[in-house]
């Protein structure tokens, strides 16, 4: 999909602005127009570099508002849409989950409308992803992995949120003929991640010498996907993947929340030329309706579209250690 013109929504926050970054550095014939409201976790610096190269618009609108969408289609004329924008941290939910209805589903609905009306209804050719979560599973056992097949089961308002949106994104392609691909990962680390999530938080408590808050019993599974690679498997699957059909995304790093944590207390220490961060940590009441435990099989990305990460977790997370302790202070004064 050569000479693309992509809506990029979400595009001024985490995995977001990795992507735009991906896409300026391996997509030479792509043009990009981020959508994204600046929330809380939305910065726009984090993307100037790539808008200064001229092949990134920015429009400061809100998914939900149907006339901005529609407004941008017309504008931009696009051939093709990355769905990212959504409210995504699970605590929140817990505690304000409106917010997560209103981004997450009538968000994902204001977006499918403007691209069935412009592409379906216009006459015009164009593919829809749509970026989701493994969480929209539920939770598994000790062993076995998520398929593409594994019923969904959400446990929060977050994910229950994000499941609604996958079965929207489907009904428009059922209904409509909309070109769409569904992408559900596992949870992403790396740069440029709004310090409120585990990786962040613990590593500036362990450079700030304060308590790491684990929940529970530590002993909940994450399995961990770094953030470029993701971003490879998102345009793999645009480019490459079969309409209406969704892909897992994970690269079986499975850990501990636990064991995570003391990796990242090892490396802060090290990094610091430090010890003791260890005695840090502290178990705190568990969050309602925690999942135990996340793992993605990732074998119809990898055997369908030839998707495979790119680096290894311990290269990846020494790097978002360094990454972090060189950007709190710049980026959110933290």
């Amino acid at each position: 999909m050569s000479k693309s013109r992509i809506i990029l929504t979400g595009g001024a926050g985490f995995i977001g602005a990795n992507l735009v970054h991906y896409l300026i550095d391996h997509a030479p014939d792509v043009t990009v127009a981020v959508v994204d409201k600046l929330t809380y976790a939305g910065n726009r610096s984090y993307i100037e570099d790539a808008i200064a190269t001229g092949r990134v618009s920015f429009f400061e609108d809100d998914i939900a508002d149907v006339g901005a969408m529609q407004r941008i289609f017309s504008e931009f004329d696009p051939t093709g849409v990355l769905h990212l924008a959504a409210e995504s941290h699970v605590d929140r939910s817990i505690t304000g989950p409106a917010a997560f209805i209103e981004s997450n589903i009538v968000g994902t609905f204001s977006l499918l409308e403007a691209a069935r009306k412009h592409w379906v209804d216009g006459g015009r050719a164009g593919r829809f992803l749509h970026v989701s979560t493994d969480e929209v599973y539920g939770s598994l056992g000790a062993t076995g992995a998520f398929t593409e097949d594994t019923p969904y089961d959400p446990s929060s308002p977050y994910s229950a949120s994000k499941a609604s949106s996958d079965h929207l994104v489907r009904a428009y392609h059922r209904t409509y003929d909309l070109d769409v691909v569904i992408t559900n990962c596992s949870n992403n680390f790396g740069p440029y991640q709004f310090p409120e999530k585990l990786i962040p938080v613990i590593i500036r408590n362990i450079r700030d010498q304060r308590p790491l808050p684990v929940y529970g019993d530590g002993m909940n599974v994450r399995d961990w996907l770094y953030v470029e690679d993701h971003c490879a498997a998102i345009w793999t699957a645009f480019q490459d993947g079969t309409a209406g059909r969704s892909y897992n995304i994970g690269t079986e790093n499975e850990f501990e929340n636990i064991r995570l944590v003391e990796l990242l207390c090892d490396l802060v220490d090290a990094e610091l030329g430090r010890t003791g961060a260890r005695d840090l940590i502290t178990f705190v009441t568990d969050r309602p309706g925690h999942d135990r435990r996340y793992a993605i099989d990732p074998t119809r990305i990898r055997e369908e579209l030839g998707w495979a990460p790119q680096h290894s977790f311990e290269d990846a997370i020494a790097h978002t250690v360094q990454w972090y302790l060189k950007n709190f202070e710049p980026i959110w004064g933290v």
